[in-house]
């Protein structure tokens, strides 16, 4: 059963996986992005969230490292009425910072998954 929202809180929903992958975390890993999360939810913007290149206003991206390894999670405050979790994974890919095409594409399909989310649930948005 989901818990009850706090007065000025939006809903966080989670597209694919994105939730099963973020909960393989390391508990630290966890914890942080979930404030960053949590706040988001309210409208806020933790301080090491950044937009995510190349899908626009309204996508952002957190990084946490951890133990030598570093996970990202990828969510979108662009509707008015959620926050979308887009994706969730542990950074891997082997040509130094850029992030693998394959984890690009997939944020991009998965952003337009949750803005028909959106729509059928609270009908069409403005952003």
């Amino acid at each position: 059963m989901a818990r009850k929202l706090a007065k000025g809180e939006k809903p966080l929903d989670w597209v694919g996986s994105s939730k099963k992958d973020f909960l393989a975390f390391p508990e630290p890993v966890i914890s942080e992005m979930g404030n960053a999360l949590g706040l988001a939810q309210f409208g806020g913007t933790h301080p090491g969230a950044k937009p995510w290149k190349g899908l626009g206003p309204g996508v952002i991206e957190i990084v946490e490292n951890y133990d030598g390894d570093t996970y990202r999670a990828v969510y979108t405050v662009r509707f008015k009425e959620a926050v979308y979790v887009l994706h969730a994974f542990q950074k891997k890919s082997p040509g130094g910072i850029k992030t693998a095409q394959t984890d690009v594409e997939l944020i991009e399909r998965r952003l337009k998954a949750a803005r028909q989310d959106h729509e059928d649930r609270y009908g069409k948005d403005k952003s």
